[in-house]
């Protein structure tokens, strides 16, 4: 196989690894290779991220660096070409879990012979090659540490420890630290692999082969075949393989995989499906609209994969207080082993056995590890109930939250606005039967037929209700202006829609229309106004976009989430945004503004409260949301921009996963602090201990391993996190 040449980032999945603090040695010599411009070790997903400089070809030296500290890497991507069997393969993947048997066998062997009289050099011996058989892979990973990172990792104190043992006579002890730290070691990795496990699963939700319909036959191919525009059969039972609209049938598809629905959602032709759905109880032909490698799933995984590698803050300090606290306690050890002899306050070999012990706590391997799988569990938690975080320090910044602001329309509003009444000045209702009304519809669906707003939409299917978009041909000369309406050429009369202080101010209203258009927006209805401003006739449409179902009461479950402070900002204007937040409970309304208002606001709140949160549809709020602490968009799953340009993307067009992910984050932020405290806790009592004589070698592997095993079974409980707690 060729050498990569390629400056793009090389993926490389890592076998072998348990402890993020030794996988860190790894990490800082594959960025010291020669032809390397940057490299980053994802330990959660076991991967190594390596960017090459241009040209040079860093494959083989990435792999031999990993084989010489006791990894495996293999290039992601080639792996279907490394699916070796047999005794040889097998036995180079399980070595080390084989040296560790031995070491444990051998040291059992010795301590049932001692126990029965056996002689002390026979007990040595067994004791000494169970050191020694335990100990190789660490010593070899050791070394390799120190001579390619210059990096005192666990490998090198614990092998510092197992010589010092057997150097002061005391065998058994070496022999049982080696044991307890290869089994620790063992542990920690399998409860690593369950979150990354957990990641994979999320990822594999896609079926690999779909049935395709070509020249009326059915044909079974893998996904990555399957072209844009061709047709798909899906089964009932069977998972959807790819994107796509339904060009026949009808079914309940289960979206949960993607959406976090609990639901199946009833769809047919003409309706989008997504990747990794299960089809229900009806056959279904779908139209591929996307390839399998962008599909909404696949875009899901692949953010997820990049959210591992953002470090949360928590995981910034823990690895800086990481690289200081192993040195200061190695500094320490060696003071402990020299000086107090030198002072005449004991003999050299008690001193020297108190120094293995701390060097066997001045690894930080449960400090490490007690941030990151925390982070990925929620992550992985998050995404399988519809909700993209992503990186660890969204997910602490919306632990931190004191105040939200949403966006209107499409927010808190279904995002669908509908004519539900209007009057002219000749009468006080609308009427199919007045020709002033039915006359400026018509105009307005001509102007508004070049226009994407929201609004626009409601006026041209309320004039196709009527039957009336077709008369007049399309506008000329059409004006938008921003935050007032439009206007437009229609047989020569120039006609304007929008608001009514925009068509007052050219050429005013009768006091008839003020009135009802004064009574409308007090009932919280958008009012359009359209004129004729040759003929000077003019006409209004009320327009309401319905509070979201539910939108109350997810509210207040936002408020017991531990949210202070809810805001909306909306360019609609006062009497309208009062009328809904009043609805939905919010506590501060800002309207009638522009997108550099919103950010203004946002600045604003964020010097009261600190963090702040902005809820929109990732489009027309991008600004705001970039500029909040957290830019949550919603309904991501049908949007690619929203998916790239939120914080946090909530798949569905629902806003009740919102205080799930709040509680979530909440809960993993308690879970970090806690993890990071205990971790601290246990090493500070096994500092005094060690120093006072009062641990022993082997109790303090037990004792850091331990806690390397409790902080990670710690984070892991967030896979099973509940949406009522």
């Amino acid at each position: 196989m060729a050498t990569q040449t390629t400056t793009q980032p090389l993926r490389f999945k890592i076998t072998g690894l348990d402890c993020p603090d030794c996988a860190a040695s790894l990490e800082k010599a594959a960025q010291a290779l020669p032809g390397v411009a940057q490299a980053q070790l994802v330990f959660t997903a076991s991967e190594l991220l390596v960017t090459p400089k241009d040209g040079a070809m860093v494959e083989a030296a990435v792999k031999g660096l990993a084989g010489s500290l006791g990894y495996e890497a293999v290039l992601v991507g080639t792996e279907p070409q490394l699916r070796e069997r047999g005794l040889r393969v097998w036995l180079r993947h399980h070595r080390r879990d084989l040296s560790t048997a031995a070491s444990g066998i051998l040291t059992s062997i010795a301590f049932i012979l001692g126990s029965l009289g056996a002689s002390q050099s026979l007990e040595r011996t067994l004791y000494g090659a169970a050191i020694v058989i335990g100990g190789i892979y660490i010593a070899k990973a050791g070394w390799a540490a120190l001579r390619t990172a210059h990096t005192l990792d666990m490998n090198v104190l614990m092998t510092i420890a197992a010589a010092g043992a057997m150097a002061v006579g005391e065998f058994a002890e070496g022999a049982v630290t080696v044991f307890l730290f290869s089994i620790g070691e063992l542990l920690e990795s399998y409860s690593a692999d369950r979150a990354r496990n957990a990641i994979r699963k999320l990822m594999e939700l896609a079926p690999d082969e779909a049935t395709v319909l070509r020249d009326g036959q059915e044909a079974r191919v893998r996904v990555e075949e399957l072209f844009i525009g061709e047709r798909v059969l899906v089964r009932p039972g069977e998972r959807v393989p790819v994107d796509g609209r339904i060009l026949q049938g009808r079914s309940a598809l289960n979206q949960a995989p993607i959406t976090g629905e609990s639901l199946p959602v009833e769809k047919g032709e003409g309706e989008d499906v997504f990747a990794g759905s299960v089809n229900g109880a009806g056959a279904l032909q779908i139209e591929v609209t996307r390839l399998a490698k962008d599909s909404t799933l696949a875009c899901v995984a692949r953010l997820v994969e990049q959210a591992q590698a953002e470090r949360a803050p928590s995981q910034r300090f823990v690895d800086r207080f990481a690289r200081l606290y192993t040195p200061i306690v190695v500094g320490l050890a060696v003071g402990v082993a020299v000086l107090p002899p030198l002072l005449g306050l004991g003999a050299f070999s008690i001193w020297l056995y108190r120094a293995l012990v701390l060097l066997v706590i001045a690894c930080p391997c449960a400090l490490v590890i007690s941030t990151p799988v925390t982070i990925v569990s929620a992550l992985t938690r998050a995404a399988r109930a519809g909700v993209l975080i992503k990186g660890g320090r969204y997910l602490e910044e919306l632990g931190g939250l004191r105040v939200i602001a949403f966006d209107k329309t499409g927010t808190l509003t279904q995002g669908k606005p509908q004519v539900v009444g209007g009057a002219c000045e000749l009468h006080a209702n609308p009427s199919r039967e007045c020709r002033v009304c039915q006359d400026l519809l018509a105009k307005a669906a001509a102007v508004e037929g070049q226009s994407e707003h929201a609004l626009a939409q409601a006026i041209l299917d309320q004039a196709r209700a009527e039957g009336v978009q077709a008369i007049y041909p399309t506008a000329e000369d059409v004006t938008a202006i921003p935050g007032m309406g439009i206007e437009g050429l229609v047989n020569g009369h120039t006609i304007l829609v929008g608001s009514h202080a925009f068509c007052h101010a050219n050429g005013g209203d009768g006091e008839r229309l003020c009135a009802q258009v004064s009574e409308a927006e007090g009932k919280g209805q958008t009012v359009v106004v359209i004129k004729d401003a040759c003929c000077d006739s003019a006409c209004y449409l009320a327009i309401s976009d319905a509070l979201r179902t539910g939108a109350p009461e997810t509210l207040a479950e936002v408020r017991r989430a531990g949210v202070e402070r809810t805001v909306m900002l909306t360019g609609d204007n006062p009497f309208i945004a009062k009328a809904v937040a009043q609805k939905a409970g919010i506590d501060e309304v800002h309207a009638g503004l522009l997108p550099e208002d919103k950010v203004r606001i946002i600045e604003a709140l964020q010097k009261s409260y600190g963090h702040v949160a902005m809820v929109g549809d990732g489009v027309n709020d991008a600004p705001a949301m970039a500029k909040a602490s957290v830019g949550i968009a919603m309904g991501a799953a049908g949007t690619d921009t929203a998916l790239e340009t939120a914080d946090i993307a909530l798949m569905n067009d629902d806003l009740s996963r919102l205080p799930f992910a709040i509680r979530l984050s909440r809960r993993a932020t308690r879970v970090v602090r806690a993890n990071i405290a205990f971790s601290l806790a246990v090493k500070l009592i096994f500092l005094a201990l060690a120093i006072g004589g009062l641990s022993t070698l082997w109790l303090a592997v037990l004792a850091d391993t331990g806690a390397s095993l409790v902080v990670t079974l710690n984070g892991l409980r967030m896979l099973s996190f509940r949406e009522g707690r």
